[in-house]
């Protein structure tokens, strides 16, 4: 058996030791040299491996194997998969290899913005009111050493990426609650269309029964999502800012509106969203969460006394230091052009904006456009750096701020601080993944906040 690229997550050496602790002969490759790999390494250095090819992919690795677990990165068409799946081989995934061998009740969610915060939301919902709720998928560790742990009545939230659901998709995963943050475009270098990325997302829905939960926004609270329709085989529920008069969850002006059996209001009650969940956006994801914990049973007079003691998880529209009179905020989880304009739209006015990375051919035109309206200056960084220069300059919404290309993320940074003052946001909302200067987005998190909590205010 062979696992396609071992990864820095976690999941790709989770699924060696599970397939390894099950008596398989196991075999791991990565196209990444043993450098870049020193943690997922260290954690399989106790298994007896068949082979360990990194650096590349030996074409017999996927001649000789019968059950390939491929890492989600890999893109539609992999050669090395394509050989192994004309031999007959089983080609699966770590989330896949999890689900096929776990008991619990399943909350899936997707979205191209605000899966994690919502999914630690209901995790931390479900938590708060005593239920046993796991916390898996995309958003950081896997789930595979902890199946023996899991019971029929737990919940188990997974954060699912296209990616992930893509993989899935010929499995018919169905879970018991599914939600739909948001769609805007997103991943194109590796879905190649908007459809097959739209598809990928609909299947979170598609294998669900007429007793399942299916949550999804109210229509025109997705402006970018404008003619997309959602084919739902469960019950119905939507969420958002205002009332649609569907069954859901409605978050209006502090008042939480709960409605289920078309029409009558279960539950209205008065409820703030706390300060470390700041902005429109992340009131969405608090109605978004509400509704799924209060279909899975939660009870709504939970929820206020849960938001209270909510930590945000690292990386999202964080304030990680305050120095000479500016306030530092990592929002380095921002790798789409709407999670940016929305870090935008809560700073607005007095942001010195970090933007840019890597290009997933993405329109960033409305990235722009934002930037034009809410941002004081702008340090470009990245692939994207000449692109988004030139939509500043075409934008049509006004005046583009001060912009500057940075060579590298330490002169980015000296740059935003220099251009900032007191009063300032200094903001790193990328709206572009982090491929090329960085490992992953958490890296590029970690390295702003080290930098802001190391700087210090000239004399």
């Amino acid at each position: 058996m062979t696992v396609l690229g071992l990864g820095r997550f976690g999941g790709g050496a989770a699924a060696a030791r599970f397939l390894a602790e099950q008596g398989a002969v196991v075999t791991v490759t990565d196209l990444r040299p043993a450098g870049e790999l020193t943690e997922a390494l260290a954690s399989i250095a106790d298994l007896s491996l068949h082979r360990l090819e990194l650096g590349g992919h030996p074409p017999d690795v996927f001649s000789e194997c019968r059950l390939l677990v491929v890492n989600p990165a890999v893109p539609p068409g992999h050669p090395g998969v394509e050989s192994a799946r004309l031999r007959g081989a089983d080609i699966t995934t770590e989330i896949d290899l999890f689900l096929r061998h776990q008991q619990g009740q399943v909350i899936g969610i997707t979205g191209s913005n605000g899966k994690s915060t919502t999914a630690g939301l209901i995790q931390h919902l479900l938590k708060c009111a005593g239920r046993q709720a796991w916390l898996g998928g995309n958003i950081g560790a896997s789930l595979l050493p902890d199946l023996s742990r899991i019971e029929r009545d737990h919940w188990v939230v997974l954060e699912l990426s296209s990616f992930q659901l893509e993989l899935l998709r010929p499995r018919r995963f169905r879970p018991k609650i599914a939600l739909l943050t948001n769609f805007s475009p997103n991943h194109l270098d590796w879905h190649g269309k908007l459809e097959a990325y739209r598809l990928a997302k609909q299947s979170l829905f598609s294998s669900q029964f007429a007793d399942d939960v299916s949550i999804v926004p109210i229509p025109q609270d997705e402006p970018a999502a404008a003619g997309v329709e959602w084919r739902l085989r469960g019950r119905r529920y939507e969420f958002g800012l205002e009332d649609s008069g569907m069954d859901g969850a409605f978050f209006e002006a502090g008042t939480l509106i709960l409605r289920k059996g078309g029409g009558r209001i279960e539950d209205c009650l008065l409820l703030s969203v706390p300060s470390q969940l700041p902005g429109h956006h992340n009131r969405c994801n608090v109605a978004a969460a509400c509704c799924a914990a209060w279909l899975a049973g939660v009870p709504p007079t939970n929820f206020s006394a849960a938001l209270d003691c909510w930590r945000p998880l690292p990386h999202r529209l964080q304030c990680v230091a305050e120095r000479g009179g500016r306030q530092f905020w990592n929002d380095s989880i921002a790798t789409t052009p709407e999670s940016a304009v929305a870090a935008l739209q809560h700073a607005s006015g007095r942001a010195v904006l970090l933007a840019g990375g890597y290009d997933k051919g993405q329109n960033l035109q409305p990235l722009a456009d934002a930037i034009c309206r809410h941002a004081r200056g702008v340090i470009l960084m990245g692939q994207t750096a000449p692109v988004l220069q030139q939509h500043l300059q075409n934008s049509s919404v006004g005046p583009a701020p001060q912009a500057l290309i940075a060579p590298d993320f330490s002169t980015a940074f000296r740059l935003a601080v220099e251009m900032s003052r007191s009063g300032d946001m200094v903001l790193l909302s990328p709206g572009c993944a982090s491929y090329g200067w960085f490992r992953d987005y958490r890296d590029r998190g970690d390295q702003f906040t080290r930098m802001a909590q190391e700087w210090s205010p000239p004399e």
